[in-house]
């Protein structure tokens, strides 16, 4: 075999980079972890490579050999609802990285141009990231990438970069930001708009784990309860949502998602506004996550209209569809298109029950209301809703990415 055959045997990895320790509860990590799940699923060869410290930083083995793709953890497996065919390799960071305000002792310089040339690249195929840094490190270092961006930013990219054939596509999920990008130096062709995915496995039906979240929310089974997952922030509608609740109070509401902190804010403002019908459940397990949406008798969509509106991305809101609980939404800008759902649906129903002006939570309520009248809760689920969402699959995201990279460059298959 020659040396050029089997540099290419060698090279088989998909690789899936986040700067960011795991696990967490941002949106974004969902959305990167998930997005190497489905591609893992699809059967290609797909490490998610992330930073790793404490103590198994400090063992002079890891250090040593520090890309040895293994197992997925359980812990992340429950955390982001991941499958068993997904790699990890957690990067080693060990004191004094990112405990100094440096370049040279930040974890992602180190990723980027320590472990990736010198311990990432002899088998990798492809690189795939949020992080730019780690996009140009790759195709500096003749190695294809896909890159992603999901949020509005004035810097310019770098024309060596973006112009390089290595660059096979960038990724963002709502056209305001393709927009920005473009005008900030990115190749029109190169930048496609894709609306994430969900989860096939909120898809599942479990009715007794449902029925648990119930008796553990609500007062009486005759009581309603309205489910909100997502970050715990004020342009995310939380204010709004604690109004509409004020306005509501023989329902239940339950806010699932936010850090430790925000919680404790938000838990403390219900006291002080004495509203007594709404709990903050803090971060809930992806793996448990599927059966609260279902327990719920309408899925809120709250958001506040203002520069973010343009781009959130509808993260959660294809969960909510795959649980076929009602929903109301805000009508903002990123969620337009899904107005008219019915068309996709084949006429029978709409995915989305209601909609709303933002920053009213009297019109909010109003929805609300009429919603729990209209559309009683199903054990089994709307069917409108599901089958509407099975297009968002992660898996379908995943595909269609990689119809934009050039066949002799993708990852190894191995299904």
């Amino acid at each position: 075999m020659s040396k050029i055959m089997k540099n290419n045997t060698l090279k088989k990895h998909y690789i899936f980079f986040i700067g960011e320790e795991l696990p967490q509860p941002e949106a974004h990590l969902v959305q990167s972890t998930n997005a190497a799940n489905a591609a893992a699923n699809l059967g290609y060869s797909t490490v998610l490579v992330y930073p790793e410290k404490g103590a198994e930083a400090n063992n002079p083995i890891n250090l040593l050999r520090p890309f040895q793709p293994r197992k997925t953890p359980t812990e992340l497996i429950e955390y982001y609802n991941l499958h068993d065919k997904l790699k990890v390799a957690p990067l080693p960071m060990p004191w004094p990285i990112d405990h100094f305000s440096s370049k040279f002792t930040d974890s992602n310089t180190i990723a980027s141009k320590y472990y990736l040339p010198f311990h990432i690249l002899p088998t990798t195929k492809l690189v795939h990231s949020r992080n730019w840094n780690f996009v140009k490190a790759a195709i500096k270092n003749g190695i294809p990438a896909i890159y992603e961006h999901h949020h509005h930013e004035e810097k310019p990219f770098e024309q060596e970069i973006v112009t390089n054939p290595l660059l096979q596509i960038a990724v963002t999920v709502v056209e305001t930001i393709r927009e920005s990008m473009i005008k900030n130096g990115m190749p029109p062709e190169k930048v496609i708009k894709l609306h994430n995915g969900f989860n096939r496995l909120f898809m599942q039906r479990q009715p007794e784990k449902a029925a648990e979240w119930r008796q553990k929310l609500l007062r009486d089974e005759n009581q309603k309860l309205v489910v909100y997952a997502g970050a715990l922030q004020q342009f995310k509608g939380i204010d709004v949502l604690i109004d509409v609740a004020n306005e509501m109070p023989n329902v239940q509401f339950a806010c699932a998602g936010g850090k430790p902190a925000e919680v404790e804010y938000y838990q403390q403002l219900v006291k002080e506004k004495q509203v007594y019908n709404i709990q903050f459940l803090g971060y809930v397990l992806h793996n448990e996550l599927a059966s609260l949406l279902q327990a719920a008798d309408v899925l809120a969509h709250p958001h506040c209209s203002g520069k973010a509106a343009t781009f959130t991305s509808p993260l959660k809101l294809f969960d909510y569809f795959a649980s076929g609980t009602p929903i109301v939404s805000t009508e903002i800008p990123s969620l337009v298109e899904f107005q008219d759902t019915k068309a996709f649906t084949g006429g029978v129903g709409e995915a989305i029950a209601a909609w709303c002006e933002p920053d009213n939570p009297s019109k909010f309520a109003e929805s609300l209301k009429q919603v729990l009248e209209t559309h009683p809760r199903r054990i089994e689920g709307y069917p409108d809703s599901i089958e509407f969402v099975k297009q968002f699959s992660w898996e379908n995201r995943a595909a269609k990415i990689l119809s934009y990279v050039d066949e002799s460059l993708l990852p190894l298959f191995i299904a």
